[in-house]
């Protein structure tokens, strides 16, 4: 990532808003929510400036940033009761990959999303969101237990990739990959997938075969990492944005080649910036999907589902 175009630099006079507006929102100052509404009408002025000159690499860290919401966090705001199911019955369970079944708008739905961690201890635990053979067996476990039943399933995609190690090699990784592509295409049950960060290769590809596929603003979905674009390509960290900008991860080019079918809005800043005015917006957009999806007959859903991802990749030349 280039310095001198560093994301974090560019937040700080938002961050700086924001903690204004937090420490008024506990306090007792008279006249309090004419100045939030002024800070908020102040930020979204500041992001204004920021955006046209935003690139792909400052994207790519702010759908990296430690604070941002992960799947836990969806989960305990979107969701009722969630009961989370461990392992894959054939090896272990996965902490990179949260399943389990919850209730969503007063229906049982299945929820399945890669989880990172915060602290360094829960990221060395949570492998960093990287998922071994067993997280994407887990994964598809827990679908196959969806369709049984007839529940929903709300993908929360969040990766920089499978996790690469000799010990995922040996147990079938790009096995496991290959079989859930295979056996979600044909879930007879409506999938909806959100990306809300990173959507790291084969690795966010696992679980992100839907009938509908949803993507936050600011995240960002590629074959490769930009970093190992460059490395593979050019040989050379010093390429990273160049890597960026030509893999087309930003969520307006993967709508416009119809990669995604929707553009989920961020709060000004991006969603760590304000966790409640993005949980409501990724909740209205998860609700508005399932709604449309429930309607049509499986055998119609199924068909859908399998032409939007024949015709990924499909151009002609004028």
């Amino acid at each position: 990532m280039k310095k001198e175009e560093d994301f974090y630099k560019l937040e700080k006079d938002i961050l700086l808003l924001k903690k204004q507006i937090d420490d008024l929102d506990v306090s007792e100052e008279p006249g309090k929510k004419e100045k939030i509404a002024g800070l908020r009408a102040q930020i979204e002025k500041e992001w204004a400036g920021v955006v046209p000159h935003l690139t792909a690499t400052q994207i790519v860290q702010i759908a990296r940033h430690p604070q941002r919401p992960y799947t836990l966090d969806y989960l305990t705001n979107l969701v009722e009761d969630f009961t989370e199911l461990h392992g894959d019955r054939r090896f272990a369970d996965d902490p990179a990959i949260v399943a389990g079944l919850g209730f969503y708008k007063g229906k049982t739905a299945a929820f399945i999303g890669h989880q990172k961690g915060r602290s360094t201890r829960e990221r060395i635990e949570r492998n960093f969101g990287q998922p071994n053979p067993e997280g994407y067996r887990k994964a598809l476990r827990v679908m196959k237990l969806a369709e049984k039943f007839g529940f929903p399933v709300i993908t929360l995609i969040d990766t920089p990739g499978a996790y690469p190690g000799i010990g995922a090699e040996e147990r079938g990784q790009a096995e496991a990959i290959a079989n859930n592509l295979k056996e979600i295409a044909t879930l007879r049950v409506p999938v909806v997938n959100v990306i809300i960060g990173e959507g790291g290769s084969g690795g966010a590809l696992a679980i992100g075969v839907g009938d509908v596929v949803m993507m936050l603003e600011y995240a960002f979905y590629s074959v490769i990492s930009p970093e190992g674009c460059a490395a593979i390509l050019w040989k050379d960290q010093s390429a990273v944005a160049k890597a960026a900008e030509n893999l087309k991860i930003r969520a307006k080019d993967l709508l416009e080649l119809g990669i995604i079918d929707k553009i989920i809005p961020e709060p000004p800043g991006g969603a760590h910036i304000d966790y409640g005015q993005t949980f409501k917006s990724v909740d209205k957009h998860i609700s508005q999907a399932l709604k449309k999806l429930e309607q049509k007959p499986v055998d119609d859903l199924l068909k859908e589902r399998y032409q939007k991802f024949r015709k990924m990749g499909v151009f002609s030349e004028k």
